[in-house]
């Protein structure tokens, strides 16, 4: 009985869990988190715990929270007197004596003999603080016997709790502080050791109660020991007839599939696991039945469960189909009939992995003979797989096909998205004129039954015309553009497909996929052209984006057919790009500049601007009226299609000649500066802006060197004015492509460039002094990937700048975000430039005319290891600081990279920088001696010359630090997420 003092003390920690669980404000249950977190971490949680526990009058969420924070503590006494400190089982065991850690396991065992007929959550946390406790104390030999001993016979269900939960835990080792070879034997010791006993403990337990069968935790408890006990013992054992068993009854039926499916997953060796599968496989087909019983009974739980039990052997078995087709032919077709008889299409997809791997081993050419033996099922599967593309029928008088439910709506778009990826599969096995010819047969059965009573106003039974057509769209990639047989007689009966909305718009799609088949067949194009150009004036929104998409594809892929029709497409163009979404601009823009690429080149100046210029005519008419941010974003959209003109017109000219497209660029660039001076603070124009100057640099390369002074001007009065990062962005382009010997360009212009990189810096620099990095966390990534081509491009010229040391400080800044990807931008400046500090730079884009590597020159070499020897202490800091507290967890390969070469190139000086750091860290933080193991394992791999595995050593060092001091203890999201209603 918990005394009055302990009910004061856990009174707090029951008012803290009662306002996660309670309909209170957010700011409240924000308050009791921290409290509770706080308490977790606490030296008086684990009195407290206990006190929890052992209380009658506590509600059972709170003890699961105590059950929970028990899981990360221990009690030891620290006097005679018995005094409790916390600690972190899984971090701190170390610390205490021996007999205190046997004393704490007495205690555990005597939580868990308490709770042993439940709550079931709160007997799973103190299996699980028990578990982790096992994996730990080395010394305990006996750990299966004294827990059996302890819970006693009448305890069976808890036994198989604690039995299932210790090969998981165990898995899960990496988190506990244990060496490698510690964590080894140990696994062994407690997984494999004892594998023969926990299956002699099972059968036992199977053979002697008599609703074994039925219970979920002896099929649990099989599923998690399959990590260790062989899958063909499980299978000559008794216990194959419990998991079959299992299989009739509801309340034992999923704990006995994933029993099932585990014991395939072990199968997947078929040459080693052949014996087990002939054993199995009789058992499986006999269950066969099953598929039409629960699908009658419409059971779709329980039809799920089957199918997922074919699908997944099918899965495990696919290479041994393959090579014994007739013998496993019944596996293919219960698959079949699984994928047939799924009458909610809620099942089907979890038979979408097996005909993808029976489909990967029959198209090899030694498979021949099973081809050919499954050609007929997945010629089969194709008119399951169109019928169940179908769109649903609405109900009598509903109009949605849904009935209103957005998300049931598009859970059934991705689901056909993937029925598309099977009917692709079906191409592969049985020929692709045959699944478009039941396309064709299924359109042509349609057309026959229903054309004559179709208007654009009804369409009758739409579906079965528009499922075939989604399954030609899908099919698409498999076709090859010479295919002469099929769609010779199909893309002119889909232009003649009546105007209902879902049909219309499947209709151009597929054609949309078919555009390279129309540029080898040129008589369709005129047809299809238009039927998608009459669809722009279509009155649903998705027609028209599907005439657009489908419009860029003809125009890209049909540029050469079209090249002699430009005027009709620009007065097309003009007709209806005012109408259109951006996305759809966008598309309709890519077309026919497709076409403009194509035409002569002395053409390609006039049609560039013919184009162009009422775009530009747009853009400064929206700019003089753009008083809003939907104004402004208007502006940017039109300038996205002046990019991809840029993008994709780009003539081939002659070295030293005019490029037509410059030329015309050349007329926009200063509109361009006007815009972008007069929009500083809109980063939508902006952005645009410079992704145009951008691509002007890529497609244009030495073209632009008679614009560059006028063009990098431009560049950098905006970064100075607007303080972007996209200027940045378009300065990097600039770098990349006039560096030092790069082809055609001259060194004037090059040295040029680098002192435009150089201003561009010290005006970052003078930013970053001015507002603090959180600030700028995107002009910070932008300005670190600039440099890090900057140093791989002009390593001489950068490693030597007056700018070399305040970059390399203003990186440090840097290192304090928290954000990902201005972090990785900066970390992978460090890891290029310290690269130059070795003979041959992996970073270096530079070979010799042999194609020999870049080899750096000694001076180079010197001068980077030189500004690690002097910033090297501030870095090492910061790296290793950011790695235990503040890094993502993305950040760590990076930064931990960093630390790597450091140690690589000066060993002594970092050893003592981290030495420095670690001194620096709060008191009690870091185990005795914790930070001398650290510096010793790193010592031996840089004498041994294993420098890449001191990454390992660090992350692991800091990924540790980081549990046990800054990560959030388990157990509090739960409370907050769900109320909890237990019995017993």
């Amino acid at each position: 009985m918990a005394s009055k003092e302990d009910g004061q003390a856990f009174a707090p920690v029951l008012a803290a869990v009662a306002t996660m669980q309670g309909n209170v404000p957010r700011s409240e249950k924000t308050q009791a988190h921290e409290f509770l977190e706080k308490f977790q971490k606490s030296i008086e949680a684990w009195t407290t715990t206990h006190a929890l526990l052992q209380s009658p009058d506590v509600p059972v969420e709170a003890k699961l929270f105590a059950a929970t924070t028990l899981k990360g503590k221990v009690d030891t006494p620290l006097t005679i007197a018995g005094a409790l400190l916390t600690l972190q089982i899984v971090f701190d065991l170390d610390q205490l004596p021996p007999d205190s850690v046997l004393a704490l396991r007495d205690s555990v065992l005597n939580l868990l003999v308490a709770f042993a007929s439940g709550p079931r959550p709160i007997q799973t946390q103190l299996c699980v603080c028990l578990a982790s406790l096992a994996i730990q104390m080395i010394a305990w030999k006996d750990v299966l016997a004294t827990v059996a001993s302890a819970l006693g016979s009448n305890a069976g269900d808890c036994v198989l709790e604690f039995l299932k939960i210790l090969p998981e835990e165990v898995t899960e080792g990496r988190k506990i502080n244990l060496s490698e070879d510690e964590l080894l034997d140990r696994t062994k010791e407690l997984l494999q050791d004892n594998a023969e006993q926990v299956m002699q403990l099972m059968i036992q337990y199977a053979q002697s109660s008599p609703t074994a069968a039925t219970n979920p935790r002896l099929l649990d408890c099989i599923t998690s020991w399959l990590r260790e006990i062989p899958a063909a013992k499980v299978v000559e054992s008794p216990l194959m007839d419990v998991i079959i068993k299992a299989l009739d009854n509801d309340m034992s039926f999923d704990a006995g599939v994933d029993c099932l499916c585990t014991l395939y997953r072990d199968t997947k060796d078929v040459d080693e696991s052949l014996p087990v599968i002939q054993a199995l496989y009789p058992r499986l087909m006999a269950l066969r039945p099953k598929i039409a019983e629960t699908a009658e009974a419409e059971d779709l739980e329980a039809f799920k469960g089957i199918t997922r039990m074919f699908s997944e052997a099918g899965e495990a078995w696919a290479v041994l189909i393959a090579r014994l087709p007739s013998e496993f032919r019944g596996l293919v077709e219960a698959n079949l009939e699984c994928a047939a008889r799924d009458w909610e299409r809620e099942a089907v997809s979890l038979t979408f992995i097996f005909w993808y791997e029976l489909k990967q081993q029959i198209t090899i050419e030694k498979f021949m003979e099973a081809r050919m033996n499954f050609q007929d099922i997945y010629s089969q599967l194709v008119n399951i797989m169109v019928k169940h593309l179908e769109f649903p029928t609405p109900e009598e008088g509903e109009t949605d096909l849904f009935g209103g439910d957005r998300e049931q709506e598009e859970k059934f778009r991705q689901f056909r998205h993937s029925m598309g990826d099977v009917l692709k599969d079906c191409c592969a096995v049985v020929s692709v004129q045959e699944c478009l010819g039941k396309i064709y047969q299924l359109i042509q059965q349609w057309v026959a039954k229903y054309a004559s009573q179709a208007s654009n106003e009804h369409v009758p039974h739409w579906q079965e015309l528009e499922a075939p057509l989604f399954g030609l769209r899908a099919m698409g990639r498999m076709v090859d553009p010479e295919e002469a047989t099929i769609l010779n007689q199909l893309v002119p009966l889909i232009v003649q497909i009546p105007d209902q909305e879902k049909v219309r718009f499947q209709a151009i799609m597929a054609l949309a996929r078919y555009t390279e088949w129309t540029a080898l067949h040129p008589e369709t194009l005129e047809a299809q052209l238009n039927y998608v150009i009459s669809a722009f004036h279509h009155s649903s929104q998705e027609v028209v984006q599907a005439a657009a998409l489908a419009f860029k594809f003809l125009g890209t892929d049909c540029q050469k057919l079209l090249g002699g029709h430009i005027n009709q497409l620009h007065s097309f163009f003009e007709s209806v790009l005012d109408k259109l979404k951006p996305t759809s601009q966008e598309e309709v823009t890519e077309g026919v500049a497709a076409v403009v690429s194509v035409q002569p080149l002395e053409k390609i100046y006039d049609s560039f601007k013919m184009f162009c210029d009422p775009i530009m005519a747009r853009i400064m008419n929206l700019a003089n009226n753009a008083q809003n941010e939907e104004g402004q974003r208007a502006v940017a959209d039109h300038l996205q299609l002046i990019t991809i003109f840029v993008q994709v017109v780009t003539p081939i000219v002659p070295f030293g000649e005019e490029n037509p497209a410059v030329k015309y660029v050349g007329e926009i660039l200063p509109i361009m500066t006007t815009i972008v001076m007069n929009f500083t603070s809109s980063t939508p124009i902006l952005e645009r802006v410079c992704r145009c100057w951008r691509y002007m640099i890529i497609s244009y390369r030495t073209s632009m060197i008679p614009l560059l002074p006028t063009l990098a001007q431009s560049i950098a009065s905006g970064f100075e004015t607007s303080r972007e990062g996209c200027f940045l962005w378009a300065t990097d382009a600039v770098v990349r492509e006039f560096s030092d010997g790069a082809e055609y360009v001259d060194q004037a212009t090059s040295d040029a460039v680098f002192q435009f990189y150089e201003q561009q810096a010290l005006a970052f620099l003078r930013i970053l002094n001015e507002l603090p990095p959180e600030n700028l966390p995107d002009v910070i990534e932008d300005f670190f990937r600039l440099s890090s081509d900057a140093v791989r491009y002009y390593p001489k010229k950068c490693i030597s700048s007056s700018l070399a040391v305040p970059i390399f400080s203003a990186a440090l800044s840097a290192l304090t975000l928290q954000q990902v990807d201005p972090l990785i931008a900066t970390l992978h400046y460090y890891r290029d430039l310290f690269g130059f500090a070795f003979d041959k730079p992996l970073v270096s884009q530079f070979t010799s005319p042999e194609g020999e590597p870049y080899t750096n020159p000694p001076e180079v070499r010197e001068a980077v290891k030189g500004l690690i020897a002097s910033q090297g202490q501030p870095l090492a800091q910061r790296v290793l600081t950011g790695m235990m507290f503040t890094f993502p967890g993305d950040c760590f390969p990076d930064a931990s990279g960093v630390m790597m070469t450091m140690f690589e190139l000066l060993p002594q000086e970092t050893g003592g920088w981290v030495q420095n750091t670690l001194q620096m860290l709060p008191a009690g933080t870091m185990k005795p001696g914790e930070g001398e193991r650290l510096l010793k394992n790193i010592f031996d791999k840089v004498q041994s010359g294993e420098t890449r595995k001191i990454r390992v050593l660090l992350q692991d060092f800091t990924n540790s630090y980081r549990r046990r001091n800054v990560a959030p203890r388990d157990g509090l999201g739960r409370l907050e997420a769900t109320r909890f209603r237990f019995s017993g």
